[in-house]
């Protein structure tokens, strides 16, 4: 299949720069096998059922930006990419003339750092105290290239989901913005099982396709890891006649990754790499709704929902969403959407 394939016009006006006053107050289509539904995002309550677990993404973004100048004095701006362990990361470095392996860069005016070498794209950088601390202390929220103004601190409550609790990831994920602790409660009382998978959401996600092909495409690698918790849980699920809603592509592309591991045996609990690139045609394993905001035209995330609620139906909705000005990206609405299975 051809890129361009999944393309559309989008308004930039429909690009939400900030997010709603309060959580939940976004705007939901729900995309069924009959048709849409304009929906608010509360209304989630009304369209789940007893016994149907929820799926969630329960990683933290971290303060992945820091700016700073190197031994040179030469500026640079470090976005860490991923955590490595305790003393290291790798991290996409921008300076008019590359570091060098064994210089220092100073950061934020109180960070050095030691440049210890470059892997592809990427430079592995060390810290002399513990990554995650020094990050919180001295780094800058991450937000997506596509939000014009510099994070603040109204961005460093709402870039990060009320459940949020491994540190790791460099964006949001971002459907789960939109759950306050209040609508969390209301389905655990309607009987509807809440679950937690980790994947740490790398800035890769991103990055635009640039080949004509979509199979030419190479994919980020990202980590993940599901609890024998969250396994049991889609278990008694599927005993109950419930079903399995991931909550953003991020729970969804974890779920499915283990599947793929799992290969003929049920789905396991354990931890890895995932660079898993779903397109129309892929046969899904676990996942039977997908709650997911609207993504980037030509992205792989794009092709990710037209796999699943299929492929004319989904830039139908598209179209849609445009039409009737849903607000787009990180702090725009979602949709709800049902598996539709072999569908073009």
């Amino acid at each position: 299949m051809r890129t361009c394939e999944f393309d559309f016009i989008l308004p930039e006006r429909l690009i939400a720069q900030h997010p709603p006053e309060l959580r939940g107050a976004s705007r939901l289509l729900h995309m069924q096998q009959h048709g849409l539904e304009d929906c608010r995002f509360a209304e989630l309550l009304r369209l789940v059922r007893a016994d149907d677990v929820l799926v969630l993404n329960d990683t933290r973004v971290i303060k992945a930006r820091l700016f700073g100048t190197k031994d040179s004095g030469g500026k640079v701006e470090v976005l860490v990419e991923r955590v490595l362990n305790k003393h290291q990361v790798l991290a996409q470095v921008r300076a008019s003339h590359p570091p060098k392996a064994g210089s220092q860069l100073l950061l934020e005016e109180h960070l050095r750092v030691d440049v210890l070498g470059r892997e592809g794209e990427f430079y592995q950088l060390g810290f002399a105290l513990d990554v995650l601390t020094s990050l919180e202390r001295h780094g800058r929220l991450p937000l997506p290239p596509y939000i014009s103004h510099a994070a603040n601190s109204a961005d460093e409550a709402r870039y990060q989901t009320v459940f949020a609790r491994s540190a790791g990831a460099v964006a949001a994920p971002t459907a789960g913005l939109h759950f306050d602790a209040q609508l969390l409660q209301a389905l655990r009382d309607k009987g509807v099982q809440l679950a937690y998978i980790t994947l740490h959401v790398g800035a890769g996600t991103f990055q635009p396709v640039r080949a004509e092909q979509i199979s030419d495409h190479v994919m980020h690698s990202e980590w993940y890891e599901i609890s024998q918790a969250t396994v049991e849980a889609i278990s008694r699920a599927r005993r109950l006649g419930g079903r399995v809603i991931a909550v953003g592509t991020t729970s969804l592309r974890a779920l499915e990754s283990a599947a793929l591991e799992s290969a003929a045996q049920p789905l396991q609990a354990g931890a890895g790499e995932t660079c898993i690139f779903i397109t129309p045609g892929y046969q899904f394993r676990i996942v039977d709704l997908l709650l997911t905001n609207f993504h980037l035209p030509r992205s792989t995330l794009l092709m990710l929902v037209c796999a699943f609620g299929g492929m004319s139906q989904m830039l139908a909705a598209y179209r849609h969403a445009v039409e009737n000005e849903y607000h787009f990206f990180s702090y725009g609405d979602a949709m709800l959407i049902e598996r539709r299975d072999h569908a073009v």
